[in-house]
């Protein structure tokens, strides 16, 4: 379409002196002045209105979001922007995918999604140079259901710790840097309270531990410091039920097993002693869902327990009688939530979903809670690997450890 002219319309005045005659008359412009041209957008979709077009586009799986971005301009302006992800929110197309961070030898990390409907996984860029890339004992988390961070961590040879913060967006599918912490630190554990994150212990450096603690705001986009932590400790994990973070370890000195619970509405820590605590071992990996809280009660994650608030006890909840060897490739990373399920991720990337719906029932009597959607044995990651074989691809994920899982919903 060619270009029109902007120029401003003759101005035709009426002469009372000649009732019968017209005055044309060429108002005294530039005509240079108007030459711009008039900047008209092209619809989204040929032959519809915008707001229909929008609502077609929305609806797109999310696994091709990455070629909307391509279209042209306009698309990926609107990808970026809050509006297409509130509206595929309250249309209820929104979709869960999992962040897996792993590590490999010589400290290189990599960090995958996992697309649970296509069963497909897909690589994040690479981390930037922002974040050194031979580093261990780091910590990650999601905000604003679109954003992972990586937070500090440690050289490979543990002497130099790092406050470096930065996050990937999946809207844009760029990593960005956020502000440094307050203070250095690795080997901490990190959590999400009201879309904020919170960090506390960890190691800021050779063997010199700490009690601090500090929140990220994202709104204000600023570090702050919090309550101190009552001992000092060597973190082992830590859990966020009910609005409160509960956070164990092994106190510096005793090396007696120690927790604390941390709540952001007082800003306090205090020292707990039930036993929902008790019945934790140094390597539990715990989850809260649904207003329960749950452990896995194996190293493979095919045995889950349940916390009795009532009789302050854990009890046997889940036992899928498909336990696998002890290699450490079948070792649970901490269990996620996934589209309202408690997912289970392993070293070698099978993932496990249980419905716990219903806490009274056992998967004993009812197989179909637990289901198996990714792994060796999973008929679609057979073909993959037996393609991959074929192509000469090798299966680099199943390789390294893993750091951390997280989910966010776009």
């Amino acid at each position: 379409m060619k270009n029109q002219q902007s120029l401003q319309p003759p101005l035709v005045l009426q002469v009372d002196s000649a009732p019968k005659s017209k005055l044309c008359i060429q108002p005294d412009i530039n005509p240079n002045s108007h030459r711009g041209r008039i900047s008209v957008q092209p619809p989204f979709l040929p032959g519809l209105p915008d707001d229909l077009a929008i609502a077609c586009l929305i609806r797109v799986p999310r696994i091709e979001h990455r070629k909307l971005h391509l279209v042209c301009k306009r698309w990926h302006r609107l990808l970026s922007e809050e509006l297409f992800y509130s509206l595929r929110k309250s249309r209820g197309i929104a979709e869960d995918w999992l962040y897996i961070v792993k590590t490999y030898r010589g400290g290189r990390i990599s960090v995958h999604a996992f697309d649970p409907i296509y069963q497909l996984w897909q690589p994040l860029p690479p981390v930037p140079e922002d974040f050194p890339e031979a580093i261990m004992w780091f910590s990650c988390a999601v905000l604003s259901d679109c954003h992972l961070y990586l937070l500090g961590g440690v050289d490979m040879e543990g002497s130099v710790s790092i406050s470096r913060v930065v996050f990937y967006s999946a809207r844009t599918n760029k990593w960005h840097r956020a502000p440094d912490m307050l203070q250095k630190r690795n080997l901490f554990r990190s959590c999400v309270i009201n879309n904020c994150i919170y960090v506390a212990g960890g190691e800021l450096e050779r063997n010199q531990m700490t009690r601090s603690a500090e929140v990220y705001d994202p709104d204000q986009n600023s570090w702050s410091l919090i309550s101190e932590m009552s001992t000092s400790m060597v973190p082992w994990f830590g859990v966020v039920h009910n609005g409160t973070w509960f956070f164990k370890g092994n106190a510096i000195g005793s090396g007696n097993s120690v927790c604390e619970a941390y709540s952001p509405e007082t800003d306090t820590w205090t020292q707990v002693t039930n036993g929902m605590v008790n019945g934790w071992g140094n390597h539990c990996n715990c989850i809260s869902l649904n207003g329960q809280l749950y452990a896995l009660d194996c190293r493979d994650g095919c045995k889950l327990s349940v916390y009795d608030s009532e009789t302050d006890s854990w009890k046997k909840f889940i036992d899928s009688k498909l336990h696998l060897d002890s290699s450490p490739a079948h070792d649970a990373a901490p269990p996620v939530s996934l589209n309202g399920k408690l997912c289970i991720i392993r070293q070698n990337m099978s993932i496990s979903l249980v419905d716990v719906s219903s806490p009274i029932e056992q998967v004993e009597n009812n197989p179909h809670l637990w289901k198996n959607i990714a792994g060796e044995d999973h008929p679609r990651s057979l073909v993959r690997k037996l393609w991959s074989t074929i192509t000469g691809r090798g299966h680099s994920n199943s390789d390294g450890y893993i750091e951390c899982c997280q989910f966010e919903v776009y």
